[in-house]
Parts: C-alpha cells; sequence; structure tokens
C-alpha cells in the first residue's frame, strides 16, 4: 500500500494514516480506493485480534477529496463505469462501518468533501481543536454533490432541516460548531489528547455500529412525511429555484437525493445518491466550475500569473509589504484601507481634509463592530486592527512607506497632481498604484517621475466583499513593479488577474458591453421587466438597467460625449494612445465595481467599436430627456421609494414603439454572447492573455454567470462552431458587434478549446 499506513501497536489498535506519496493531500484516487481496500481485507482478517481502528492523517489536511482530474475526463458514455466505482468504493466504506471493531476518525486537518465522508465512515469522529480546520460539504460549489454517502449519512444524523442548508450551501464551518452541530464527537487541543481521545472511546464502544445501522433509529426531526419537514419540503423547492435560478443541477440534485433517501432503505438511499452523483459528473455545468474555479483559481494562487521580474530588479523575490499608504478616504480608499489593516499591514489614510480621513477609518471601524457583534472578532483583536489604520490630512506622513495606493476621483489632472505629490515625498523604490476603472495606466503614468514603478490596481466595491483586484500594467510598468502589485494583492488575501493597457482594462470594458446591450434591447422595444428578468434568469447578479442606475447614467453620458469628442480629435490627450479625460466633470463621483462600464467597448488597435444606436438613443433620451440620472440622483430606469422596494419607472413604456419582437432566447444570447465576444476581443489584442485570467476576472470581478466557467469557458460550453455559427447570425440580425472574431473562428474551425485550464499541475482534489 502506497496511500496509507497500517500501523499495529501490538496492543490492538491499528491506525491508517492517510499519506499519499508525492501529493500535499490525499485524494480519493484509483490509488487511494485499492490500498483501502487492502486495508479492510487486512482488519477483516485480524478482526479477532483487534480493539479497534483509528484513521488519521500524515498531512496537513485530513483528507481533501475525490480526485477532479478524473472526475473532469468522466465523458457521457463512461456513466455506467462511473457509477459502478462509485458503488464500490461506499460497499469499500460499508465493510469499515460493519467490521464490528470500533473505528475512530482522528480529524487533525480540514474534512471537506470525501474527507468527510470518510470520516463518517467512522464510528465517531474526534477533531483537533484548531481554527484553521474547517469542516463542511463544498462539493455544491464545483457543481457536484457528496457521492460516498454524505447526503445519506448527514440526512441519517442530522435531519433534513439541519443537513440540507451545509448540503446546498457548501458551508465550512469550525471544528466547535461541528461539535455543536453533531458532525464530530469531541474536539481535542493538541495532537497528544487527540489520541488518548480516540483510545478512550475505542474501550468504551467495544460494540460500536452506525447510527443508520440501529433498527430503532429515527432521522432527527423526521421523514419527509412529517408534518414540520413536509412544510419545510413545500417551499424548499422554490426557495432553491429563486437562488439558482434553474442554471445550478447540484443543489436540486441534493434536495431531491437527501429528500428521496429519507423515504427508502439505506442501500437504495446509496443508489440513489450515486445516480445524482453521476448525472451531474457527466454534466458540463461541473466541468465549467471545475475547470475554472479549482483548476484556474488554483493557477492563479499558485503564481502562474504572477509576472516574472528581470533578475536584476529588486522586486524579484515574493514581497511582503509592512506599510501602504493611500489617497482618497472615501469608500474605495476606506474600503482598501480596511483590507490593509484587516491582514496586519499598517497603512497611512490620507484625505486632504482630516475630518475625511477620520471618516475614512471610521469605516473600518463599523466592519469591526459587526464583526464583534457576530463572534467573529473580540474587541481586542478588533482594536488592535483599527489602530493599523492612521488617518492624516498631511501627504508628508506616507514618506515611510512601501506602496502607496491613490484612490481620488476618477479626474486625470487630480490623480496627476496626487502622483506629484506622492513621489515628492516617499522613497525612490516606493511604488505608486492608481486605482481606476478606465483610465489607462500608460497616460497616468506620464505624470510619475518613475514610469516603471507606476502601476494600476483596480479594487472593486464594496472592497471588504469583492474578491478580486484587477492589475494593470502600464506600457514603463516593470515586471518587477507588477510581480510586487501581485504579491500585494495576494496578501490581502484577495484574487490577482494581470491585464495590459487599454481604456477600461478588461472588467470594466466587457462588463460595458453588458450594459449596453441592456439599454440597446431597450430601446428596440423590449420592455424592461423583461430585459431584466431574463439576465437575472441567465446566472446575472443584476439586470443591466439596475446596473446603470448604480453607476449613475450622468456619468455613463459623460464618458459616451469624451469618447466622442475623442473620435473627432477633439480631446485634449498627453500621448496619442491615450483618450483625454472622460470622467470628474463636476459630479464628485469616485469609482466603484461597476462605475464607468458604459463606454464604448474600449480601442481596438485604432478601430472604435460604437455604443449600438439604440443605447445611445436611451442613455440621451434617459440622461437629457427626462433627467433621469439613476439612483443616486433620486431614479433612473427605477424608482426607488423611502418606504418600499425600488420598482421600474412607469415612464418607460415611451420606449415600447411598434418595432419587431425580439425572442426571449435572442434577448438571452445576446447578453451573454456580446460579453464573451468582447473578452475574445480582448484576448486577440493582447489585453488579456490567459484563459483563467479572463474567466476568474469575469466571474469574480463583475458576476458572469459561475455555471458557465466564465466568459471564454462559456465558449466551450456552447461549443466553439456553435457559438460562431450563433454569434454570426446574432450579427445578421443586430448588429457587427456580435461578429466573432479571428480568434474564436480558429477554435471553431480547429475544435481546440478556448477557456479550458491551461494545465491542471496546479490542483490536487476538493471534492
Amino acid at each position: 500500500m502506497s496511500s496509507i499506513r497500517y500501523e499495529n501497536d501490538g496492543q490492538g489498535v491499528v491506525t491508517l494514516v492517510l499519506d499519499a506519496p508525492d501529493q500535499a493531500v490525499n485524494t480519493m484516487n484509483a490509488a487511494f480506493r485499492a490500498d483501502l481496500a487492502a486495508s479492510v481485507d487486512r482488519l477483516e482478517a485480524e478482526r479477532e485480534n483487534l480493539r479497534g481502528v483509528i484513521v488519521t492523517s500524515a498531512k496537513r489536511t485530513f483528507f481533501a477529496g475525490a480526485d477532479l482530474r478524473a472526475l473532469l475526463a468522466v465523458r457521457p458514455e463512461d456513466a455506467a463505469r462511473f457509477f459502478d466505482e462509485v458503488q464500490a468504493m461506499k460497499a469499500c466504506l460499508r465493510r469499515l462501518e460493519r467490521l464490528g471493531r470500533p473505528v475512530v476518525a482522528a480529524i487533525n486537518g480540514s474534512a471537506l468533501g470525501g474527507g468527510l465522508e470518510l470520516a463518517l465512515a467512522c464510528h465517531a469522529r474526534i477533531c483537533l481543536e484548531d481554527p484553521s480546520i474547517a469542516i463542511g460539504f463544498p462539493e455544491v460549489t464545483l457543481g457536484l454533490m457528496p457521492g460516498a454517502g454524505g447526503t445519506v449519512k448527514s440526512v441519517r444524523l442530522l435531519g433534513l432541516q439541519q443537513a440540507l442548508p451545509l448540503l446546498t450551501e457548501g458551508r465550512r464551518i469550525a471544528p466547535s460548531n461541528a461539535l455543536e452541530l453533531g458532525l464530530v464527537d469531541a474536539i481535542a487541543p493538541d495532537d497528544e489528547r487527540l489520541k488518548s481521545l480516540a483510545l478512550a472511546w475505542i474501550d468504551a464502544h467495544p460494540d460500536a455500529r452506525q447510527p443508520w445501522d440501529d433498527p430503532k433509529h429515527r432521522i432527527p426531526g423526521g421523514t419527509p412525511s412529517s408534518p414540520a419537514v413536509a412544510a419545510m419540503l413545500a417551499i424548499a423547492p422554490a426557495v432553491l429555484q429563486q437562488k439558482t435560478r434553474g442554471n445550478y443541477p447540484a443543489p436540486e440534485a441534493i434536495l431531491a437525493a437527501s429528500v428521496e433517501g429519507a423515504q427508502v432503505d439505506f442501500d437504495t438511499a446509496m443508489r440513489i445518491e450515486s445516480r445524482y452523483l453521476t448525472r451531474l459528473v457527466v454534466g458540463p455545468v461541473a466541468k465549467n466550475m471545475i475547470g475554472t474555479l479549482f483548476f484556474q483559481a488554483n493557477e492563479i494562487r499558485s503564481a502562474h500569473s504572477r509576472p516574472h521580474p528581470e533578475a536584476t530588479e529588486s522586486g524579484a523575490p515574493r514581497r511582503r509589504f509592512e506599510r501602504v499608504g493611500i489617497v482618497g478616504a472615501g469608500m474605495m480608499g476606506a474600503g482598501i484601507a480596511w483590507a490593509c489593516a484587516s491582514k496586519g499591514i499598517d497603512c497611512v489614510l490620507v484625505d486632504v481634509d482630516a475630518t475625511k480621513a477620520q471618516a475614512g477609518k471610521e469605516y473600518s471601524g463599523r466592519i469591526l463592530a459587526e464583526r464583534v457583534r457576530k463572534g467573529r472578532s473580540s474587541t481586542e483583536d478588533a482594536e488592535r486592527t483599527l489602530a493599523r489604520i492612521r488617518p492624516t490630512d498631511s501627504i508628508a506622513d506616507l514618506a515611510p512607506c512601501e506602496l502607496v495606493i491613490e484612490a481620488v476621483f476618477e479626474n486625470r489632472e487630480l490623480k496627476a497632481k496626487v502622483t506629484k505629490a506622492v513621489e515628492a515625498v516617499v522613497g525612490e523604490a516606493a511604488i505608486i498604484a492608481s486605482n481606476t476603472s478606465t483610465l489607462p495606466i500608460s497616460g497616468l503614468a506620464s505624470a510619475s517621475s518613475r514610469p516603471r514603478r507606476f502601476v494600476g490596481t483596480h479594487f472593486f466595491s464594496p472592497v471588504e466583499r469583492m474578491p478580486l483586484v484587477e492589475i494593470i500594467r502600464g506600457r514603463q510598468t516593470s515586471a518587477g513593479t507588477a510581480a510586487a502589485a501581485w504579491d500585494f494583492v495576494v496578501q490581502l488575501g484577495k484574487t490577482p488577474i494581470v491585464v495590459n493597457d487599454s481604456r477600461g482594462f478588461y472588467t470594466s470594458r466587457v462588463f460595458g458591453t453588458y450594459v449596453n446591450e441592456g439599454m440597446a434591447l431597450l430601446g428596440e422595444g423590449v420592455p424592461a421587466a423583461l430585459i431584466e428578468n431574463v439576465a437575472m434568469q441567465s446566472g446575472m447578479p443584476v439586470g443591466p438597467l439596475a446596473v446603470l442606475d448604480e453607476v449613475s447614467l450622468k456619468l455613463a453620458d459623460d464618458v459616451l460625449h469624451q469618447e466622442r469628442a475623442d473620435d473627432e480629435g477633439g480631446g485634449s490627450r498627453k500621448d496619442p494612445d491615450t483618450p483625454a479625460d472622460t470622467h470628474g466633470h463636476g459630479h464628485g463621483h469616485e469609482h466603484g465595481h461597476a462605475h464607468e462600464h458604459a463606454h464604448a467597448h474600449g480601442r481596438a488597435r485604432g478601430k472604435r467599436r460604437r455604443i449600438p444606436d439604440t443605447a445611445v438613443y436611451v442613455l440621451e433620451k434617459m440622461a437629457h430627456g427626462y433627467r433621469r440620472m439613476g439612483r443616486a440622483a433620486g431614479g433612473g430606469f427605477y424608482e426607488y421609494p423611502a418606504d418600499g422596494e425600488k420598482f421600474l419607472w412607469p415612464g418607460l413604456q415611451a420606449f415600447a414603439r411598434a418595432t419587431r419582437d425580439v425572442p426571449v432566447e435572442d434577448i438571452r444570447d445576446r447578453l451573454l454572447y456580446v460579453q464573451a465576444i468582447e473578452t475574445a476581443r480582448c484576448v486577440e489584442e493582447g489585453i488579456v492573455e490567459t484563459a483563467r485570467d479572463a474567466n476568474i476576472g469575469s466571474i469574480f470581478g463583475w458576476g458572469f454567470p459561475a455555471w458557465t466557467g466564465g466568459t471564454l469557458r462559456f465558449v466551450d460550453h456552447v461549443g466553439a462552431r456553435r457559438f460562431t455559427e450563433r454569434a454570426s447570425r446574432l450579427a445578421q440580425a443586430y448588429g457587427e458587434r456580435f461578429a466573432p472574431p479571428a480568434l474564436l473562428m480558429r477554435h471553431a474551425e480547429s475544435g481546440e478549446p478556448i477557456g479550458a485550464p491551461s494545465s491542471c499541475a496546479a490542483g490536487g482534489a476538493a471534492a
């Protein structure tokens, strides 16, 4: 056996030590399955001489779960074989359960997915009390479900009402919470106590058996026919549909398997679970989500996307920052200060007014107070975190900072002024970063005396919740500077993607096509409610018109008119590739997650792709005709009553002109396809260099539907040939913006995937 060490203490206790060779984690791969079967064979042969069995791990984690590489390779024609393999694995675990001797899981690391299922095959679970340890079933977050008995056993152990949230939401809980819930039987303060508790449990339960093997056992809370459970199940499908909108089959499969399994005997329930798992594994959604949210995300975490500095650059080694400066204490600056302080980084928060700087610090104070109230932080820890933020109105206080992030309004002249002021006080080695959502970094760097150490960092709002940061390399940004920015983002616990310079970069540019398409549809006479609902039914978190209200229609209108001036040569440019300022026209609006998104699709090597004429019509009618500027101005596409929910402005009926009907499937495809096509253009133009940055950026940045695996993976989901054929039909019907670029045409001809992981070497398993 290579992945399990069989250790007999000579006193009747065998310890199975999980220790897969040449792997960072233990996974339920073919080698493990063979070794487990051999271990169980030996345990059964030596049963008469055994007091009990302890299952533990030699890794930092207890057990990671299924081999995701193998799952990606399972095709529809492999379904029967896969089902049989799952059933064989369950049969082996069942033999362990029915060994006739007590079996205890000594959980000394995280037990997630298959790891928790392995622990549930033991008669008792004793867990190390360590804040880094997580317990749970995260399979649903990758489009999967527990398949080694997790749904069946958790329902029989906890009851449907307790088990379903754990299963369908992918919750990860601490050992103390697992003890309270009943997933583990005891927690131990250290490894020595963990072992002694396991041995004590073995001696106290010589005739141990599983609860579900007791004829008198009843499911806690009752079966699906029990009144309380039946009442819950009556609304459960509707609640689930509201969350998934029918795009995610895994939560539905978990609900079905759990409920159906609770009404039949144990062995039948296990077969039901295997059938639902098989259906998910051979389907496309799980493959999309595993490919992007596990493998491509792991490629980023494993530094595959980190720029490679020149050997002579001081930034070549991985860096950790001790002191960071932030200029601008509005919502973005305050959020960045929180991100730094919460990770132990001292930061200087500068604003022109000391009162505003203090208000920026108080933003973190409110977050910390809420964490203390919910028991997620102690008062002492909260005070230490808040003390790391130093508010000031003096730019000179930035002198000792290694990195300074400018987070002022999207105004080129103001940003240039700040850059010069900062460079006058910080050391020569300090890095200057501009937090911007659209302004080209090369143009902003023209104000810098050290453009090689100038970089773009596009945080998303609210910073405390949004996981992505887009790092933008200007034409003169050194690789060492970009790498240091990457290190800083990772230090914050966020996910970095690295893109090259252009107006709107990647995220703002592509997301802009979504909101523009929403306006275009409205201008063609499609009812606003239909646009918003189809968008959300397809998996977008918010409808395009609602997003524009949050952004501000005035801002979108300013961008449009400045870009027109740029196209006509009227912009005051400082270099030929940098459009003139399109921001900061007295509206005092600092950028956030979706700001500046209604721009005209960016610059494509000198060729401008225009916003659709129907979108221009809607934008100008709303901004200039009706003076409906968005939520902050009192109302835009929606009304915002003080005492109720927002609702679509009745005046939008003015756009319901007698034009051709647009089929629902065209609405859905236009909203999704336009984003995927623009992403392909960004790749073609060299703005985005890898599929992983494109896919992760789209899901984590603006909420492109995760079931697709991201904007490029969506092309593979449809099939490159089918995608380009459909895009060409949309182009003929609705405009040139849907014409598939040459990159997509090449993939359609070759059949090669465009959005798949470039390598699976970065990952292991998580299910």
